[in-house]
C-alpha cells in the first residue's frame, strides 16, 4: 500500500463494549487510503479478536503493549509508528459520522496552508442515542489565526477528541502529547498545534463523543486538586499566545478552570464552593460573561450530561 493520507490512532484497553462501533464508523467512510494504528494497553477482554475481524476491511496495525495505564503514552507511540501525512485520534468508545473524511478532505483542499483542521461533534449515550450537539465557537471554513484560536480555546477545551485532523510531522516536531497530563493532555495538545499554525473549522458535526460512567473523562477527573492544577498549568502555558487579548481572556480562563473543577467535584460527590464561584462570576462583568458563555460551550456540555444522567436513572 502507498503511504496513506491519514493515520487514525486508536488507543484501546478492554474496549469490547464499543470498539466494533468505532471501527464500523471508519469502515463506513469507504476510504482505502487510510491506516488504523491500534495501540492496546494490555487488554484482557475480547478486544483483540474484535480487531482481527476487521483485517479485510481496514488497513490495520495492531500494537500490543504491556499494561501501563497511560492512554497518552500509547497515543504518542501510535503517532510515532504511523506513516500518514495527516493524523487524528479515535477513542474506542467514540464514533465517526457519515462523510467525515470527504468533508475534511474538502476543507484541507480549500486551505492547504493550515495544519490543524477540526469540526463540531455530537454527544451520544451508551446506546448511541443523541444527547446534544458540541459546537466550537469558531467561524466556519476560513483561516483562523493562532492568537484568535488560542484566545478562545484557553477559556475551555471545546474540541472533542475525535474532531481534529492535523499534520502528523508537526505534532512529532512539537513533542506530541504531554504524558504527564493525565486529564488535560488533549487540551494542551490542541493548544500546542493551534498556537503555531492556522486552523480551519467545519461547523457540521462529523463525529460523536460518547458519555458514559466508565469514560476517561469521568475517571480522570476524580483527583480534584490534581485536576485543578493541570488545568491551571495549561492556562499559564499559553496565555502569552493571546497577545492583545490577554487581559480579556485571562480572567475568564481562570474562572473557567474553577467552574470545571467545581463540576468535577460535584460529579464525584465532593464538596464545592458554589458561593465563591458565583462571586467570581460577578466580577467578570458583562463582557466577561459573554465571553465565558460563548467560548466555554457550558450549556451544551452540561445539558448533554444531565440528559444522560436522567436517562440512566429512569
Amino acid at each position: 500500500m502507498n503511504k496513506p493520507w491519514l493515520s487514525i490512532i486508536i488507543p484501546t484497553y478492554n474496549g469490547e463494549k464499543y470498539l466494533a462501533a468505532a471501527l464500523d464508523s471508519v469502515v463506513a467512510q469507504q476510504d482505502s487510503d487510510i491506516e488504523c494504528v491500534i495501540v492496546d494497553d494490555g487488554s484482557t477482554d475480547s478486544s483483540f479478536s474484535i480487531v482481527e475481524t476487521y483485517r479485510d476491511k481496514l488497513n490495520l496495525e495492531l500494537v500490543k503493549r504491556s499494561r501501563v495505564g497511560n492512554w497518552v503514552a500509547n497515543t504518542n507511540y501510535g503517532l510515532s509508528v504511523a506513516s500518514g501525512e495527516y493524523a487524528c485520534f479515535l477513542h474506542q468508545d467514540d464514533i465517526w459520522l457519515p462523510n467525515r473524511l470527504k468533508t475534511m478532505q474538502r476543507a484541507i483542499a480549500l486551505y492547504p496552508q493550515a495544519n490543524f483542521y477540526l469540526h463540531s461533534a455530537l454527544f451520544i449515550d451508551e446506546s448511541g442515542d443523541r444527547l446534544g450537539i458540541w459546537q466550537c465557537p469558531l467561524p466556519a471554513l476560513q483561516l483562523i489565526e493562532p492568537n484568535k484560536m488560542v484566545a478562545k480555546l484557553l477559556v475551555q477545551n471545546f474540541i472533542a477528541i475525535p474532531a481534529p485532523i492535523f499534520k502528523r510531522q508537526l505534532a512529532l516536531d512539537l513533542g506530541s502529547m504531554d504524558e504527564q497530563l493525565w486529564y488535560t493532555a488533549d487540551w494542551d495538545f490542541w493548544l500546542k498545534l493551534a498556537s503555531v499554525s492556522q486552523s480551519v473549522y467545519a461547523a457540521e458535526p462529523l463525529a460523536a463523543f460518547r458519555v458514559h460512567a466508565d469514560s476517561q473523562t469521568i475517571r480522570r477527573s476524580s483527583s480534584i486538586e490534581d485536576f485543578r492544577q493541570q488545568m491551571r498549568l495549561v492556562v499559564s502555558k499559553y496565555l502569552s499566545s493571546t497577545e492583545d487579548n490577554r487581559a480579556a481572556v485571562e480572567k475568564v480562563a481562570w474562572f473557567s478552570t474553577e467552574v470545571n473543577t467545581t463540576l468535577a467535584a460535584m460529579v464525584h460527590g465532593k464538596s464545592a464552593n458554589l458561593w465563591g464561584l458565583l462571586s467570581n462570576f460577578a466580577t467578570l462583568g458583562p463582557l466577561g460573561w459573554h465571553r465565558y458563555w460563548q467560548d466555554s460551550r457550558i450549556q451544551e456540555r452540561v445539558a448533554a450530561r444531565l440528559k444522560a444522567k436522567l436517562q440512566t436513572s429512569n
